[in-house]
């Protein structure tokens, strides 16, 4: 049982678009849910309700696929979403709006840093991974300082999720990714005394279909 010092996170990858079914990056451009997206959405939001989960905070990415998302889960759940600019996804400059299969062919060498994971490479006038970082974790330590002993509700985007994996974990930011971010689905991770840990990812219960592109 988490102790009163615990501050659990559920944490939610917004709904899919039709990028996501392209594998075309999307960063910070401003694309909206799909159908299917929507419907992920009102059964998330559905399962929050059934669960009795009781939330001291819903902050949510100001893209608005991840507002879309959160609307819903605000809707059944009688929460405010609090927009931040701090949960957007990575830019990534200019590789945003191509498919990884064209930036490949057309910039293969900022191609080949972007897959290496390269902590401090930027991609034109997009953030390196390093600034990414540091980014989502200040959000998450003022977060868990902001609400101690409390449980928070994150809608964000995929590459937030795998900082705050990492973060969970201990995993370096340079280790390839070989666990799932699906659209839709729930993370939990819980912050105690100072550290951060895992307690569960990728449930897709509540989903009859779930994407992670990459």
């Amino acid at each position: 049982m988490p102790s009163a010092l615990t501050t659990r996170f559920c944490l939610v990858r917004h709904g899919e678009t039709d990028w996501n079914i392209e594998r075309r990056l999307q960063g910070q451009i401003d694309i909206q849910l799909n159908t299917t997206g929507l419907q992920q959405a009102d059964r998330l939001s559905q399962a929050l309700a059934q669960a009795g989960l009781a939330f001291s905070a819903l902050y949510v990415s100001d893209l608005q696929r991840a507002r879309q998302t959160a609307a819903a889960i605000a809707r059944d759940n009688a929460l405010t979403p609090i927009a931040t600019e701090r949960l957007r996804e990575r830019h990534f400059g200019h590789f945003q709006g191509l498919t990884y299969a064209e930036a490949e062919v057309r910039i293969p060498e900022d191609y080949r840093l972007f897959k290496s994971r390269d902590p401090a490479y930027a991609p034109g006038s997009g953030e390196s991974l390093a600034v990414f970082q540091s980014r989502v974790q200040t959000f998450f330590d003022e977060a868990a300082a902001r609400h101690p002993g409390q449980t928070v509700l994150v809608v964000s985007h995929g590459g937030v999720l795998d900082i705050a994996y990492r973060m969970a974990n201990k995993l370096p930011i340079t280790h390839q990714r070989d666990f799932p971010i699906p659209n839709a689905a729930l993370n939990w991770i819980s912050y105690v005394d100072g550290e951060w840990q895992l307690e569960r990812w990728a449930d897709q219960s509540h989903l009859e279909h779930s994407r992670d592109e990459l």
